[in-house]
């Protein structure tokens, strides 16, 4: 019964979240307060862990998020996001639709929440499922698949962001082996439910056909919105690429560090879709204002998570958890995701679960011997295994498109329960090369 204080503490959490409904940033307190009590510390050193903890995980991932959500919010209302989906639909063709709005899933949301490109993408979806007559979930679903996987395996997400914090991932490197395993995983969704897609017809709202983008305002070209869309995967990642062939340089780790990245992509957001639209700074100002307010939750899960992680340091929890998992003699991979995925389905969010598997998992990280960044990739696809009626995702999708909970479940749930496995399996498979 060595850890009945992480068995208890995490039950715990499961109940407080989703029976007691109480807000998550609490219940870590709650939790964190529980463990840190019954494994011997005084409250003095709880709060101080606590308090360590919080401090440790923020102070490197506030700038990170806070930029990215900048960088969305300005894809979003400068009309880009729009403007990428109707190219690329154009370009691709009604034959091809269904890859032309899995790039869309991808490129747009790489730079946007999960929530924040699903209420943008999916009214364009049911204009062009209406305008091409074809099925809409036919169309909705792949390009859904490619959110998902950006949302759980992609930085500048918050959650891949932070559990490559936590594991000391190069983020670079992350997200190249996220679009290595994460394309394959949308396709095998697309192919694996292209029949059940055609058959099922959702009857959406009329709302929510409507556009909400400024008419006063132009919208900026397809190379602007590519470009401003996809830079920071071309900092990020090309610098990792960059370092690769050339070494260490300053240019490059300066422009390959996330933060700077994300500053640098955000300036070039502000003028490009800002300025060069008409918009004026005060409006600009405004919109980010509006942007770092929607992250606030966001920030405070995170808080949690590594303030739990912190009181598993301090009780030294840590080094006896990765003895014991290191004991089970399983693959890290499977054991980061099957802990990810059992979170997921009992606590619903993603979020939540992929932070809470990776304060689980950090003591293996240095001694597993497998690349730190595919921990992130196994971890983070655990976390979007099969959503259901606890998760807001599901509830999401589930009155956009006006299905019944088993329709849900069919077609959504099974989506997720797909690019989790086959993300998982890549994972597998890249680990023997990399």
């Amino acid at each position: 019964m060595a850890f009945i204080s992480i068995f208890v503490g995490i039950l715990l959490l499961l109940v407080l979240v989703t029976v007691v409904k109480l807000d998550t940033f609490i219940s870590f307190m709650l939790v964190c307060l529980f463990i840190g009590l019954y494994e011997g510390l005084s409250i003095s050193e709880v709060v101080g862990a606590i308090q360590l903890g919080i401090g440790n995980t923020l102070g490197s991932l506030v700038i990170i998020l806070g930029f990215g959500a900048m960088l969305g919010k300005l894809v979003a209302e400068s009309g880009a996001a729009t403007q990428i989906t109707n190219t690329l639909v154009d370009k691709f063709g009604l034959k091809n639709i269904q890859i032309a709005l899995m790039i869309t899933g991808f490129i747009v949301g790489i730079p946007m929440f999960y929530s924040v490109g699903f209420v943008i993408l999916v009214p364009l979806v049911f204009t062009i499922a209406a305008s091409t007559r074809l099925p809409l979930m036919y169309i909705a679903l792949p390009m859904l698949a490619s959110l998902s996987v950006t949302h759980g395996y992609l930085p500048p997400h918050p959650a891949p962001t932070a559990i490559a914090e936590m594991y000391g991932a190069d983020m670079g490197l992350t997200l190249i082996y996220g679009m290595i395993v994460g394309i394959p995983a949308i396709f095998t969704a697309k192919f694996t439910m292209s029949g059940m897609m055609k058959k099922m017809h959702p009857n959406p709202s009329p709302e929510f056909f409507k556009s909400e983008l400024d008419p006063r305002y132009p919208v900026p070209g397809i190379g602007l919105s590519l470009g401003v869309a996809l830079l920071p995967v071309v900092l990020i990642g090309g610098s990792s690429l960059l370092k690769l062939f050339f070494g260490e340089h300053v240019i490059i780790t300066a422009l390959g560090d996330p933060a700077i990245a994300m500053l640098v992509s955000v300036l070039a957001a502000i003028y490009f879709l800002g300025v060069r639209t008409g918009r004026n700074m005060k409006e600009i100002a405004d919109l980010l204002g509006r942007s770092v307010s929607s992250i606030a939750v966001v920030l405070l899960v995170i808080a949690g998570a590594g303030s739990l992680k912190e009181i598993f340091i301090a009780t030294e929890i840590s080094t006896r958890l990765g003895d014991a998992l290191d004991s089970l003699g399983m693959s890290p991979i499977l054991l980061a995701w099957v802990i990810a995925a059992l979170m997921r389905i009992s606590v619903g969010s993603a979020t939540v679960a992929g932070l809470t598997a990776a304060s689980i998992m950090m003591p293996m990280v240095g001694t597993s011997g497998v690349s730190a960044e595919l921990l992130v990739l196994a971890t983070g696809a655990g976390s979007i295994m099969l959503s259901h009626v606890n998760d807001s995702g599901f509830w999401l999708f589930k009155e956009y498109f006006n299905l019944s909970i088993k329709e849900t479940l069919m077609s959504w749930s099974m989506m997720e329960t797909i690019v989790s496995i086959m993300g998982l399996i890549g994972v597998l498979l890249l680990n023997l090369f990399v």
